[in-house]
């Protein structure tokens, strides 16, 4: 076998194996009052952290990533979380919602996610069912639009 072609196939193998440790799954969310609904996939190469993609049944989508809290998260960990969000305007019912150490207390154990569209961002939080497994273990939550709008979200264990 030429040096070209054994560097393809190990570069091949390497994907392959870099894929067997991507986890993903779907979910599925609505408003209280039924008139908004959600379709939501995940992707995670590791158990605490990923991508979500949230697309309402308006046909808006929203995506970013999203993060497990774990005891060993620190503050700087979660920085994606707070863009798009100043912190002038607190988001009703969010208790410690921000970049502080009162949000790893509130949140340990939990999802948090930051996906960004049309208009603002889109923030969940998720109570997982097998924290072990990050979003592979289930869970269920809600996420707020940026109008206020809250979907109550469910994932299945996958």
């Amino acid at each position: 076998m030429n040096a070209i072609r054994a560097k393809s196939v190990v570069l091949g193998l390497m994907l392959l194996a870099a894929a067997g440790c991507t986890s993903t799954g779907t979910g599925a969310g609505e408003s209280p009052n039924g008139a908004v609904s959600a379709s939501f996939t995940w992707m995670s190469s590791d158990p605490r952290t990923g991508e979500m993609t949230a697309m309402l049944s308006s046909g808006q989508t929203y995506q970013g990533a999203y993060f497990q809290v774990t005891r060993e998260t620190t503050v700087d960990q979660l920085a994606p979380l707070w863009i798009g969000w100043d912190g002038r305007a607190r988001w009703h019912g969010w208790g410690a919602w921000g970049p502080t150490q009162s949000t790893l207390t509130e949140y340990t154990g939990r999802v948090l996610a930051n996906l960004d569209g049309p208009g603002g961002h889109m923030r969940c939080t998720f109570q997982l069912i097998r924290p072990a497994q990050g979003m592979a273990g289930g869970g269920q939550g809600r996420c707020q639009l940026p109008d206020g709008t809250m979907i109550n979200a469910t994932f299945p264990p996958s």
